[in-house]
C-alpha cells in the first residue's frame, strides 16, 4: 500500500505540477494579450486623433472654399456691372462718332477747310484726300468761293 500511494503522490505531484505550468501559462498568455490590448488602445486613440484632425482640416479647406466662392461671385458681380458700363461707353462714344462724323461731312465745314488749305497752298490732290472729294468737287466749292 505505500507504493500506492507513492505512485498516487507522484501523480498527484505532476498534476499539481501540469495545472501550476497551465495556469502560469494562461497567466503569460493573459498578459500578452493585455499588453496588445493596451497598444492597439493607443492606436486606436492615435487614429481617432487623426482622424478628428483630418476632419477639422476638411472643414477649413470648406471654409476657404466657401470664401473663395463668395469673393467669385462678388468679383463676377463686378465685372457684369463694369461689362454693362462700357457697353454703355461704347453706346455714347457711337452716338458722338456718328455726330462727329455728320458734322465733319457738313458741306459749310468742308467749305471751310477747302478754302482754308487752298489758301495754304495746298494741292487739289491733297485736299481732296484730305476731304474724301473728288478733285472736280474741290475745284467746284473753289470757284463758288472766288
Amino acid at each position: 500500500m505505500p507504493r500506492r500511494r507513492l505512485k498516487l503522490m507522484q501523480i498527484s505531484f505532476w498534476l499539481l505540477i501540469l495545472a501550476s505550468l497551465t495556469e502560469v501559462l494562461l497567466f503569460i498568455g493573459l498578459v500578452v494579450f493585455f499588453v496588445r490590448l493596451r497598444r492597439s488602445e493607443a492606436l486606436l486613440n492615435t487614429l481617432q486623433a487623426n482622424q478628428e484632425q483630418l476632419l477639422a482640416r476638411l472643414h477649413l479647406n470648406a471654409e476657404l472654399e466657401q470664401e473663395l466662392m463668395d469673393s467669385f461671385a462678388q468679383r463676377q458681380a463686378e465685372l457684369q456691372a463694369l461689362d454693362h458700363k462700357l457697353e454703355e461707353r461704347v453706346l455714347s462714344l457711337k452716338t458722338l462718332l456718328m455726330e462727329a462724323d455728320g458734322v465733319n461731312r457738313s458741306p459749310q465745314l468742308l467749305r471751310e477747310i477747302i478754302v482754308a488749305g487752298s489758301r495754304s497752298g495746298k494741292s487739289l490732290q491733297d485736299l481732296a484726300r484730305s476731304t474724301n472729294l473728288s478733285i472736280d468737287e474741290i475745284r467746284l466749292i473753289l470757284s463758288k468761293n472766288s
